[in-house]
């Protein structure tokens, strides 16, 4: 898979798509929780969806209706894989410890790493 790195703007268009599933021009402008304009949404829709191929789009009537073509997994793990190697010269522990030596971290978010360690090592 291609690395796929979005800007804030671009992620915050593609929650909203992600969240509704499919969504025209004007769905997204009222569902930002910033205002946008219409034209910069609609800029950025096109964007994602020609330059970053992560929309596709179908014309409904007089507008476009655009559809996620990847998961928000895929755009999370592209974007924490080059976050990895860009900050931490590529090393996962690193980037890791950095999350869990920060005071943002839940009891319930710790529970859920251990479990998932747990789960790793099962499969190892």
């Amino acid at each position: 898979m291609p690395k796929l790195h979005l800007t804030k703007c671009e992620l915050e268009v593609m929650d909203v798509v992600w969240r509704k599933g499919r969504a025209t021009v004007q769905d997204v402008v009222d569902s930002l929780k910033r205002p946008l304009a219409y034209t910069t949404v609609m800029t950025t829709l096109k964007i994602l969806d020609e330059q970053r191929d992560v929309l596709r789009k179908k014309k409904q009537g007089r507008a476009y209706v655009y559809e996620p073509a990847v998961s928000r997994e895929q755009i999370s793990n592209s974007m924490a894989a080059d976050l990895t190697q860009r900050l931490f010269g590529g090393s996962v522990k690193s980037f890791v410890l950095s999350l869990v030596e920060g005071d943002s971290m839940s009891q319930s978010d710790i529970e859920e790493l251990k479990q998932a360690i747990e789960s790793l090592e099962k499969e190892a």
